[in-house]
């Protein structure tokens, strides 16, 4: 990746003299001793940092704006992405510099990719000093002494205070995030979400490296001890961390990563779990992290004796976990792996009709990843009554620029070139939708993982499921078969058939936009009634 060194220091030469102190490069330790003397955090009774984000504690998505100029005006997916004139653009950027006047700032230089071949070098200006560690946890670190002659190429700048003026900035609100990615100068301000640091350097990377013949992924991916790269994709609330913190396998990395002819590559240096009923039991490579040094909690609620309880969704129940990759025991110091042996797509089906596990053909997992399928249930949003189906193209839409197409045949391509299994795991709602059916027991999801894992569920029976026409194995080892048969746990079959013909009516519905963008074969593998279920 072409590298022009524009953004090194000093940040005077952005034009932004006017600003206060200027640290750059503060260790874990220093940045603590800001952030807590500035009042931005507070410290855990583990030693981890708790920071509140205020009235944003999720990402802006509908405030985020890509500059629409000649050179992507072809390249850019705009039914997906909102529209931010150059000129606008240009405005806010002078303005955030003006806003800088007499702030003290944090500046961190990182890395996005863990191949060398493939990496974005950031630099992040920030306003808070526990952003500023949060990015660094999330990005990878460089070593100390290659600081003095690091070059970036892209550049984001991160100012919660900052409010936007949408009559002048072209945005819709005080809330602005807004990408240059032909200059790579992304511009945060109006939300106190730090997340949103981390999803602009994805979304740089994702309108990048498919001209390098990479596929950008919304996935987490490990690998066994015989080298064999599994990938999870996966909406939030699927199992995407969970499941890949696996202590028996590797981890490259748990939400970003690409996939070029050499093998995957994590983009991140670090993870970003939600906390949300955390515990030692269920999730303890996880849980572990919380209670050490350098970890950031987000919205996270303290008890009396300043010990987490992440039971508590007082804030929201987006609480999170921000930490280097190297506190999970068995990550990869490298962050990179071979070609995948299989692909995992989690959903977590609220309407208790998609079996446990499936086998996908190439041309069924093109169409899942394209329809990025999971449902939302009760209580978890404002207005969420009953299990609502959720639809994110690629398992992110809001950080794909380009076509969904784009990627879908990509994947395509290399399932093809590297005889890739695919598979679709439901951790969601069995014996009932959301509500009356009970969730997918953990253990079993690890046992039907297991087997697809290490091949042998391959040597199964299957059956063809009458409604969404992927491969359901019939028994597995560990694993109650009628668990396996989602139509035998209801109590009232009719009422199965209902809905799984109003789940296929959904996916067929949401799939029209890209119907006249995939061949015939894909446009085939979509969901219908294929024969009276039995």
């Amino acid at each position: 990746m072409t590298t022009t060194g524009t953004f090194n220091k000093p940040i005077e030469n952005l034009g932004l003299g006017g600003a206060g102190s200027v640290a750059y490069n503060l260790s874990e330790a220093e940045l603590y001793e800001e952030a807590i003397r500035r009042g931005e955090a507070k410290l855990t009774s583990g030693g981890a940092l708790v920071a509140e984000t205020g009235q944003h504690t999720g990402r802006s998505a509908k405030d985020k704006f890509i500059v629409r100029t000649d050179a992507n005006e072809d390249k850019i997916w705009w039914d997906g992405n909102k529209a931010m004139t150059p000129e606008s653009f240009e405005t806010l950027f002078e303005d955030f510099k003006a806003h800088l006047a007499g702030k003290d700032l944090f500046v961190q230089d990182l890395v996005g990719g863990a191949d060398p071949r493939h990496q974005l070098p950031v630099r992040v200006v920030t306003e808070y000093a526990w952003h500023n560690l949060f990015i660094r946890n999330l990005l990878i670190r460089p070593e100390k002494a290659d600081l003095a002659s690091f070059e970036t190429d892209m550049l984001i700048i991160d100012l919660p205070s900052f409010r936007a003026d949408p009559e002048r900035h072209g945005c819709r609100s005080e809330t602005v995030i807004a990408c240059d990615l032909d200059r790579k100068i992304v511009l945060i301000g109006g939300t106190s979400y730090a997340g949103e640091m981390k999803k602009s350097v994805f979304t740089a990377l994702n309108y990048l490296l498919p001209e390098a013949d990479v596929m950008p992924m919304h996935c987490s991916a490990n690998v066994g001890s015989e080298g064999d790269t599994a990938v999870f994709f996966g909406l939030s609330g699927t199992g995407k961390t969970t499941l890949s913190a696996d202590p028996s396998r590797t981890l490259i990395g748990d939400d970003e990563h690409g996939w070029s002819d050499e093998g995957v590559f994590n983009f991140e240096g670090g993870c970003y779990a939600k906390t949300i009923r955390l515990s030692a039991e269920a999730e303890p490579e996880i849980y572990a992290t919380t209670q050490r040094f350098g970890t950031v909690l987000e919205n996270v609620i303290l008890d009396d004796s300043r010990d987490p309880d992440f039971d508590d969704g007082t804030l929201t129940e987006n609480t999170r976990c921000a930490y280097p990759l190297h506190f999970i025991p068995n990550a990869s110091e490298t962050g990179q792996a071979g070609n995948p042996k299989n692909i995992i797509m989690l959903t977590a089906d609220a309407f208790g009709v998609m079996p446990p596990i499936a086998r996908l053909t190439p041309e069924q997992a093109m169409y899942t990843f394209l329809s990025g399928y999971t449902a939302k249930v009760a209580g978890t949003e404002k207005g969420v009554t009953e299990p609502e189906a959720t639809f994110s193209t690629c398992f992110g839409a809001p950080f794909m620029p380009r076509h969904p197409t784009e990627y879908g045949n990509l994947l395509r391509s290399k399932i093809a070139d590297h005889g890739v299994t695919c598979w679709l795991v439901n951790t969601g709602w069995t014996g009932g939708a959301y509500g009356v059916g009970n969730r997918m027991p953990i253990k079993a999801t690890r046992a039907l993982l297991a087997a697809a894992l290490d091949g042998s569920l391959n040597e199964s029976e299957f059956r063809i499921d009458p409604f969404f026409g992927f491969e359901v194995p019939v028994s597995v080892a560990g694993v109650d078969d009628s668990l396996l048969d989602p139509r035998a746990t209801w109590p009232d079959q009719d009422a199965y058939d209902a809905q799984a013909a109003k789940l296929v009516d959904m996916f067929r519905e949401n799939f029209r936009k890209f119907e006249s963008h995939v061949d015939a074969a894909v446009n085939n593998a979509a969901p219908t009634v294929r024969m009276a279920a039995e």
